[in-house]
Order: structure tokens, then C-alpha cells, then sequence
């Protein structure tokens, strides 16, 4: 069950992990997946942390809430490029990957962070997650805005 506290700022949502972190923002492994459970993975976050909610056309077509982190905290299992195709747009740097199977874009490489993964936190498994601060992204202004997601990849 997701709970959500609607705010102009952004808005909460609330994992299922009940017992409230201490100061230490120590990474833990999540588990996320597409619907059908074909393309799999693992990625390296805190219990509680930052996503963005990007109004950008495709952003708002596949309502992803975007957690970017750099590419050696993301784990994918072997053979995944097998299971998903890849659609690309525009400039093509992004890589947006989708399950062959059912279709779920869990992940991608994001032209703003291509030294990075963007994880669809509605893909993760929230059983690890205590909870997600989700802000207001403007990606109708691209250009403007992207460089405020640089430092998300980093290690």
C-alpha cells in the first residue's frame, strides 16, 4: 500500500520499511524488476531519498519517478540486454529501455546522467524503503534544467 502527502513542493511516498532510519544514510540493496519479472535488478540507495517528477513528454507518458544514481551501484542480471529493447529519441544519447515481455520500462540511461542509471522508483520493491521525497522536475525545460542532475551519478 502506497500512502502519499500531496505538497506544492513535491510529495511523500511512504515505503513499507515501518521502522524509521537513524542518522546513518547507509546503502542498501533494493529489489526492482519490470511486471513480468524478466528484467531484473539490484540498486545501491539509502532507506529514504530524493526522487524527481519530471513533466517532460515521455516522463509523463510512462510516470516514471526518477532515482539516478551512478552505474556501479546498479546490478543487473546477466543476459538482460536479451530481455528488453531499447528506444531512443531526439539527440539519442538516452537509452530507454523497455521488457520485450510486458512492456514496463524499469530503468534507463538518462541523457542528463549518461554515466549513470535512472531507476523507475515505481519499480522497486518497497519492502526496503522507508521513504521517498518526491520533487517537482521541470523537463518541458529541458535545457534549462538538466544540469541540477549532473551531480547524481557521481560516486
Amino acid at each position: 500500500k502506497m500512502e502519499t502527502d500531496t505538497r506544492q513542493e513535491g510529495w511523500v511516498l511512504r515505503g513499507l520499511l515501518t521502522q524509521k532510519p537513524g542518522a546513518d544514510e547507509a546503502l542498501v540493496r533494493h529489489q526492482g524488476s519490470c511486471h513480468c519479472g524478466r528484467v531484473s535488478f539490484e540498486v545501491e540507495a539509502p532507506v529514504q531519498f530524493d526522487a524527481e517528477d519530471c513533466n517532460c513528454s515521455i516522463c509523463c507518458k510512462k510516470g516514471i519517478l526518477h532515482l539516478i544514481v551512478p552505474k556501479n551501484r546498479m546490478h543487473l542480471k546477466d543476459g538482460w540486454q536479451e530481455d528488453v529493447h531499447t528506444y531512443t529519441f531526439g539527440t539519442g544519447i538516452a537509452q530507454h529501455y523497455f521488457c520485450k515481455t510486458c512492456g514496463m520500462h524499469p530503468f534507463y540511461i538518462p541523457r542528463s546522467n549518461p554515466d549513470g542509471f535512472d531507476i523507475n522508483v515505481r519499480c522497486l520493491d518497497l519492502s526496503t524503503v522507508y521513504q521517498v521525497r518526491v520533487l517537482p522536475f521541470n523537463g518541458q525545460q529541458w535545457d534549462d534544467n538538466a544540469a541540477s542532475l549532473a551531480h547524481k551519478s557521481k560516486s
